[in-house]
């Protein structure tokens, strides 16, 4: 998204060169061109003189309007994503023989190919380089990396009452959004102390309906029971109000309204009410005094901060709403180390909003050149005006400065925990005898109870820990005799190498800095049987160059005991003070918890699965009505079908479609 140093706006024509002096000076380039690279050896030169002639090729039919670019390698990958205000001038800044950046000049020497996008403003254009940057992910953008999406908090908008409740994914339901809270422990909490300070329900509509006496969050004080009328409408929508005008940032007056309620009921020796009330008052301090630091002059702002250290990059986001500090993340782009900060920042703060509103307000650390054009293009989408701003002075600048010193620390740890996990990669690749440290380790565990809800499961660790986003699970499909964990491990692993296997046939364009897909290393929990079946599906499958390895239990299942199986050398077990034997011990212990943990919610979900929710066409009324006839599902599948028809709301044809539900089946 940056604009290429040292770019000039010279017409075109000015920028080309005769083919002899192209010649002349590829020939002779040499440390003062600029360009990093040994142009000196042939294939460097050839590269980047097939780079230069494609893209002058490809100059010849780039539009004179502002628009969107993609640069292209030889295998298909893009390279680089670039927004212009004119795109015949900024592809004819990559003509010039020399004064290239290092980053520039590989990319150039990459490049077979472009292909252009007009748009009708500068402002489109800055979008749909965005989108296009987070989609295709280009080797030589600065890249967000981590896109999760941000929980909120939801008070709907609904006949029955308001809800309140979590929110995360597209706002497709009526009501109030409040947020971002930066991780859900903190919207959980705020959670708690509201349904305390205004008793607004939290159940699905689903439950709502079918309630004929209040739920235990009425019994201890955390609803006001509009369910089975505890509550007027009338009553019930002046605390979802009173909590709308709290989250929207009027606290103060709130309070002092519910501070004059409980005097008044005080007065009227109405203690029980004032009781209640002094309660509601002092769950609101505890939301504010959960919240931090928080500013006093800004009611809305997020904040991103941008700390650079060896060739690494951290972005804290602080997001403030309603005078309230409701959280922070740090992020970690994927960028060239030799970028400045604004460059660096600017593409990361379009990627972010990209897809998420912003507040009236962002605050920078660093001044970015994409400001104007970002604060344009969001508010045409948003409908509000919208600043971006590094601010020199103030609150917001001690704001900015708080975000900045998180940043740093949060880079100081990672680079610390990156070093130290890379040590304990060394050493288990020492342990297993492998030539070079692995990159990514795969660890597969199995967990059922007598061959029902059966599930493999996979956990990843790499040189940044626990990669918990590539982790994967897999419901067994085949039949799996009670005990099988042989048959059980070999689907998982065809399964898993044979995708691996088809997407390597399409191979995505390399990056040296991405985190690979295929494992160098596998651990498998289990003993020599569990080793040799695994190693008999990689051999099927024709898989190399990778690790196997198998973990026994000790005697007792005694910890520090365990027997190692790895082809081509005897079993063996590791010194009990061993680093290597201590990470062995962690990431078995991380595949049990994630394996046992998905299988258990899978038995859960089984459990409370309702054989009427198979039958097509049958909706909750009807559901309703058969379970209130029947009193269980497992007396409706034994109905006759005379008595299915005489179910309230049941035509013929309905109760033929349940009764052959049950009874055609085989």
């Amino acid at each position: 998204m940056s604009r290429p140093k040292n770019q000039i706006d010279a017409p075109p024509e000015e920028l080309l060169e005769p083919d002899e002096a192209e010649e002349a000076v590829l020939a002779g380039l040499d440390e003062s061109s600029g360009v990093d690279l040994d142009l000196d050896a042939e294939p460097a030169a050839s590269s980047f003189r097939r780079g230069l002639k494609a893209i002058r090729a490809h100059w010849k039919h780039a539009p004179m309007g502002p628009g969107v670019y993609r640069m292209i390698g030889e295998d298909g990958a893009v390279l680089y994503v670039g927004k212009a205000k004119s795109i015949k001038k900024r592809v004819a800044s990559y003509t010039r023989l020399a004064g290239h950046a290092n980053r520039i000049a590989r990319m150039i020497a990459l490049t077979a190919s472009m292909v252009f996008v007009s748009t009708r403003t500068e402002v489109e254009a800055l979008l749909l380089e965005a989108n296009l940057i987070k989609q295709l992910k280009p080797r030589f953008n600065v890249l967000m990396r981590d896109d999760k999406s941000f929980p909120y908090i939801l008070l709907t908008k609904d006949e029955r009452g308001a809800q309140l409740t979590k929110h995360r994914g597209a706002r497709s339901r009526k009501g109030d959004y409040f947020g971002p809270f930066a991780n859900v422990g903190a919207v959980n909490r705020t959670l708690n102390v509201l349904q305390r300070a205004f008793l607004l329900r939290s159940c699905e509509n689903s439950f709502y309906d079918n309630r004929s006496r209040p739920c235990l969050l009425y019994q201890i004080k955390r609803c006001a029971g509009p369910c089975t009328g505890e509550i007027s409408p009338e009553n019930y929508a002046e605390l979802a109000r009173e909590a709308r005008d709290f989250l929207a940032g009027k606290s103060r007056a709130v309070r002092e309204r519910l501070a004059q309620d409980m005097n008044a009921a005080a007065e009227k020796l109405e203690f029980e009410r004032a009781a209640q009330l002094r309660d509601r008052i002092s769950a609101l301090a505890a939301i504010q005094g959960q919240q931090g630091i928080n500013p006093r002059a800004v009611a809305e702002a997020d904040v991103f901060a941008l700390h650079e250290e060896a060739g690494h990059f951290c972005v804290e986001a602080v997001f403030y709403r309603a005078f309230q500090n409701w959280g922070n993340r740090a992020y970690f782009p994927r960028a060239d180390k030799t970028l400045p900060p604004g460059e660096v920042l600017g593409p990361f703060v379009a990627q972010f909003y990209a897809e998420r509103p912003p507040p009236r307000l962002v605050l920078l650390s660093h001044a970015i050149e994409e400001a104007a054009w970002l604060e344009e293009a969001l508010a045409e989408r948003e409908g509000y005006r919208i600043e971006i701003v590094a601010p020199q002075r103030g609150e917001k600048k001690e704001m900015v400065a708080d975000a900045a010193n998180n940043a740093r620390e949060a880079l100081g740890r990672r680079l610390a925990d990156s070093a130290s996990q890379q040590k304990l990669l060394e050493a288990l690749g020492s342990a297993f005898g492998m030539a070079k440290p692995p990159r990514r380790v795969e660890v597969y565990d199995n967990s059922h109870i007598m061959g029902s809800s059966a599930i493999g499961a996979m956990i990843v660790a790499g040189p940044q820990g626990f990669m918990k986003t590539h982790y994967r699970t897999f419901n067994i499909k085949g039949p799996v005799t009670p005990g099988d964990d042989y048959a059980m491990m070999r689907e998982v692993l065809t399964r898993r190498f044979s995708r691996l296997l088809r997407e390597a046939e399409t191979p995505a364009p390399e990056d040296p800095d991405a985190f690979p897909q295929a494992p160098d290393l596998i651990l498998i929990d289990g003993g020599r049987g569990q080793f040799e079946a695994v190693r008999k599906v990689l051999e099927e499958l024709g898989v190399t160059g990778v690790t196997l390895a198998s973990i026994a239990k000790g005697p007792d299942r005694n910890a520090g005991r365990e027997t190692f199986f790895v082809a081509g050398r005897e079993p063996f077990k590791l010194a009990p003070r061993d680093p290597a034997l201590y990470f062995v011990q962690r990431l078995r212990d991380e595949a049990h918890r994630f394996a046992i943990g998905t299988h258990r919610a899978r038995r859960k979900k089984a459990f409370a699965k309702n054989p009427l929710d198979e039958i097509a066409g049958v909706g909750p009324a009807r559901k309703r009505a058969l379970l209130q006839a029947f009193g269980t599902a497992k007396a409706v599948a034994a109905a006759a079908l005379a008595d299915l028809e005489k179910t309230p709301g049941f035509s013929a044809a309905t109760a033929k479609l349940v009764f052959n539900h049950f009874h055609e089946k085989g």
